[in-house]
């Protein structure tokens, strides 16, 4: 599966790494998806959240039930 977060959509994206002598490398930047258990809907899943989703509150983390 690929590295994009399941609510937003965000994905990597490529560009140059430019030197100090102006030479330009190809780059790219990696968004910080976390896979995390959600309550999404009224559904109980595991997704993969970027940082930016989770911060704002547009997925709630359920609490952890403790068995025994």
């Amino acid at each position: 599966m690929a590295k994009r977060c399941e609510i937003c959509g965000k994905e990597g994206r490529s560009g140059n790494r430019v030197s100090h002598s102006n030479r330009k490398t190809r780059r790219t930047w990696k968004p910080n998806i976390q896979n995390v258990r959600v309550e999404y809907n009224g559904i109980i899943k595991r997704m993969k959240i970027c940082t930016k989703c989770l911060k704002s509150g547009k997925v709630k983390i359920p609490p952890r039930t403790v068995l025994g």
